[in-house]
C-alpha cells in the first residue's frame, strides 16, 4: 500500500469484512468490535471537513490509539472540493489507508468522485439534502441517507448551518463508532471556547444533535478496540508543527521566511513560539531577504533557519551557495509540492530533490535529509540543526505536502533530555583559522563576532574563494584545496551515518527502497505480502546526501532493487550511478529499477506477483 490515494496500490486495507457485512445485513443489535477503520470525509473546503478529521485524530491521541490522516485542499483562494481521510487503529498505523471503509459525502460531486474509493462492503453516509445516489451503486455499498444540512438548521438555526454541519457529522461518527463523547466535547470546548460563549454553544449544539440522531442504521454499529498502555503518553500534531517544535528543541532561536504553501504553517508557528524562548522570526519582503537574514544569524553565532517550497527554494539558491562557500551553518526547510513553476501548490510530490542536491552554480556540497512521518519530522529537524552546527554547512530538510498536513499521534519526546538552549561562546582564543586546511576531515568552526583573537589576526567571511583566514584568494592550488575541504566534510559525515534498517529478510530477490513519506506505505506493503507468503524487503533512506557508505554492503544482497519515489528520477538516478560504478568495478551488475509517481497522475496498480518476481519496470511520464 502506498497510502492515501497516491502511489502504488498493492492491496487495499479495510475493516474486517465480517464486521461490514454484518452491518450491511442489518444485524447490528450489538456493536461489532473492530481494530481499525478508515473514514473519508468528502465535501468543500468551506464546510470545515478538515476540522472533523482533526477532532478524530486528536481524540485518537487521547485514547491510546494510533492515527494517520491525509487531506486534499483546492489551490484556489475561493475554495472548492476537498477531502480529509483519517485512519484510526488500536495497533500500528503506517499509512492513511487507500480504500475507505466509511465515506461521508456532503454533495453530489463528493458522492460521484469518491464512491469508487470505498472498500468492498463499505458504508456510504450521504447528505440527502444534496445527494441523489446512483442506482448501480446501491447494491454494491450500504447507503445511509441523512438530511444533514436541514437537521443542522433545526439544531442551531439557519444562519449557522454552513458552519455547523461538520460538527453535526462529527456527532454522527461518534454515534456510529461508540466514541468517547466526553473527550470529544472537551476537544470542541478547547477549540471554540476562546471564540465566545455563543460560538462554543452553537458548536456543542450541532455536535450533540448529530450524536442524538436516532436510527438503527448508524447507532453504535462499531466499537474501536482500545490501544495499548504504551500509547498512554501521546502527543498529536501535524508534520509542520513537528518540524517547528523540533527546531526550537534543537536550540534554534532565529528564523526568517516568506509565506508559501505548504511551508507557511511552520513560519507561523515559529513566529508565535520563538519569542517565548528569547528568539524571533521575521517575515521578510521576499525569499532572498529571508535566506540572507538566516545566514546573518548563523554568522552571528546561532544557527539560523529559513524555509519555503519549490518556487521559493529556486530564489534562495544564490545565497545558499554563498553559505556553502563561506561554510556558514544554515537549515533550509523545503516542504515539497508539485512542480515546476507554480505547479500543483496543494498536491504532494517529491520533485524538489534535484534542486536540494544540486541547486546553485559551482561545486556547492550540502547535506540533504528527508523526514518520513510526523514523529520523524521532530527528530530530523533536531538532527538537521546539529549537523549544520557541527559541520558548518547548509542542511536541507525535505518534507512534503502529505507529511506537512498529516496528523499523527506519537509518544511524547523526553524534552528534558532533548532540548538545548545554546549560549554564545565568546571565550578568547590565541589564533583562529576558520578554513584550516590541516584538518583532514574538512571540519572547522567559525568564532562568533566579538570573540577576542589574541594574535590580532581576525578572519573575514566572504563569498569569494579565500585562504584559511577568509581573505580572498584567486590561487588555483588554494581553490583546489578548499574545494576538497568542503567535499571532505560530507565524506566524514557519510562515514558516521547509521546503517539504514532493512525491514524483512536482509537478503533475497527484491528490495524496495524509499525515502520521505513513502516509508510507512512500503512497510505496510511488505508486511501484507509477507503474510501472504511472498518474500521481499524494504529499506528507507533518510540521509540522501551524503548517502550512507553502508549502502555498498546492503544493496548487493538483493537480486533486484526498486526505488519507489514520487518524482521523475531523484534517488533512482543517484543510486543507479553509485551502484553501477561500484558493481562494474566488482565485475557484476545490480538491476536497479524505478517505480515513480507524480502528482496528478492516475493511481498505479502493481500486480503482486510481478512485484515479487521483479520482472517489470514502471516508468511514468
Amino acid at each position: 500500500v502506498l497510502g492515501g490515494g497516491w502511489g502504488i496500490i498493492i492491496k487495499k486495507f479495510s475493516m474486517s469484512e465480517t464486521t461490514v457485512s454484518e452491518a450491511n445485513n442489518g444485524s447490528h443489535s450489538q456493536a461489532s468490535n473492530i481494530s481499525e477503520v478508515t473514514i473519508r470525509l468528502a465535501g468543500n473546503s468551506q464546510d470545515g471537513i478538515q476540522s472533523i478529521g482533526g477532532f478524530l485524530a486528536r481524540l485518537a491521541g487521547r485514547s491510546e490509539r494510533e492515527v494517520m490522516t491525509m487531506m486534499t485542499i483546492p489551490s484556489t483562494i475561493s475554495g472548492g472540493a476537498s477531502i480529509f481521510q483519517v485512519r484510526l487503529g488500536s495497533g500500528e498505523v503506517l499509512s492513511p489507508g487507500d480504500k475507505a471503509d466509511v465515506l461521508f459525502a456532503f454533495y453530489q460531486h463528493s458522492y460521484d468522485n469518491h464512491v469508487n474509493n470505498l472498500a468492498k462492503d463499505g458504508m456510504l453516509v450521504y447528505d440527502s439534502d444534496h445527494v441523489e445516489p446512483h442506482e448501480e451503486w446501491l447494491t454494491k455499498y450500504r447507503h445511509i441517507g441523512i438530511p444533514i444540512s436541514s437537521l443542522t438548521v433545526e439544531a442551531i438555526g439557519g444562519t449557522a448551518r454552513d458552519k455547523g454541519k461538520n460538527l453535526y457529522a462529527l456527532g454522527l461518527i461518534g454515534r456510529m463508532f461508540s466514541l468517547d463523547t466526553a473527550k470529544l466535547e472537551r476537544l470542541i470546548n478547547e477549540r471554540f471556547g476562546g471564540k465566545g460563549e455563543s460560538i462554543a454553544k452553537t458548536a456543542m449544539d450541532a455536535f450533540q444533535a448529530g450524536y442524538r440522531y436516532h436510527s438503527d442504521d448508524i447507532s453504535n454499529l462499531f466499537r474501536l478496540a482500545q490501544g495499548g498502555a504504551e500509547r498512554s503518553n501521546q502527543v498529536v500534531m501535524s508534520g509542520n508543527e513537528a518540524i517547528g517544535y523540533g527546531l526550537i528543541a534543537a536550540g534554534v532561536r532565529f528564523g526568517a521566511g516568506y509565506p508559501i504553501t505548504p511551508w507557511s504553517d511552520i513560519m507561523e508557528l515559529l513566529r508565535r513560539e520563538l519569542p517565548k524562548y528569547g528568539g524571533s522570526f521575521i517575515q521578510c519582503e521576499d525569499e532572498i531577504a529571508s535566506v540572507s537574514m538566516a545566514i546573518g544569524a548563523s554568522y552571528g553565532g546561532h544557527v539560523g533557519v529559513t524555509g519555503s517550497s519549490g518556487p521559493g527554494i529556486s530564489l534562495k539558491t544564490e545565497a545558499i551557495g554563498w553559505a556553502v562557500m563561506a561554510e556558514i551553518p544554515l537549515v533550509v526547510i523545503d516542504v515539497q509540492r508539485g512542480g515546476p513553476s507554480t505547479g500543483l501548490p496543494t498536491d504532494v510530490e517529491q520533485s524538489d530533490l534535484n534542486i536540494a542536491l544540486y541547486g546553485g552554480h559551482g561545486d556547492s556540497p550540502r547535506v540533504v535529509l528527508a523526514a518520513s512521518d510526523v514523529e520523524d519530522c521532530f527528530y530530523t529537524a533536531i538532527e538537521a540543526v546539529n549537523i549544520a552546527r557541527k559541520y558548518s554547512v547548509p542542511v536541507f530538510l525535505l518534507s512534503d505536502q502529505a507529511i506537512a498536513t498529516r496528523i499523527e499521534a506519537f509518544n511524547e519526546p523526553d524534552l528534558k533530555t532533548i532540548c538545548k538552549d545554546v549560549e554564545l561562546d565568546l571565550s578568547p582564543v590565541a589564533s583562529h583559522k576558520p578554513y584550516d586546511l590541516s584538518s583532514g576531515d574538512g571540519l572547522s568552526q567559525h568564532r562568533a563576532p566579538g570573540t577576542r583573537i589574541e594574535d590580532g589576526r581576525y578572519p573575514v567571511v566572504t563569498g569569494l574563494e579565500h585562504d584559511e583566514s577568509g581573505h580572498p584568494s584567486g590561487d588555483a592550488v588554494n581553490h583546489i584545496a578548499m574545494t576538497k575541504k568542503r567535499r571532505n566534510k560530507l565524506k566524514t559525515l557519510a562515514d558516521e551515518l547509521p546503517v539504514p534498517e532493512v525491514c524483512g529478510p536482509d537478503s533475497g530477490d527484491v528490495l524496495l527502497v524509499g525515502w520521505g513519506s513513502t516509508k510507512g506505505p512500503l512497510l505496510e506493503a511488505v508486511e501484507q505480502l509477507t503474510n501472504e507468503g511472498y518474500t521481499l524487503s524494504s529499506m528507507h533512506i533518510k540521509h540522501i546526501n551524503p548517502l550512507p557508505t553502508s549502502l555498498e554492503d546492503i544493496l548487493p544482497r538483493f537480486k533486484s532493487v526498486y526505488i519507489v519515489e514520487m518524482n521523475d528520477g531523484g534517488v533512482y538516478t543517484r543510486l543507479v550511478h553509485q551502484t553501477d560504478c561500484l558493481f562494474r568495478r566488482k565485475g557484476r551488475h545490480l538491476p536497479v529499477h524505478r517505480v515513480a509517481w507524480q502528482a496528478g497522475s492516475p493511481e498505479v496498480n502493481l500486480g503482486v506477483d510481478d512485484l515479487h518476481r521483479g520482472l517489470f519496470l514502471i516508468n511514468l511520464g
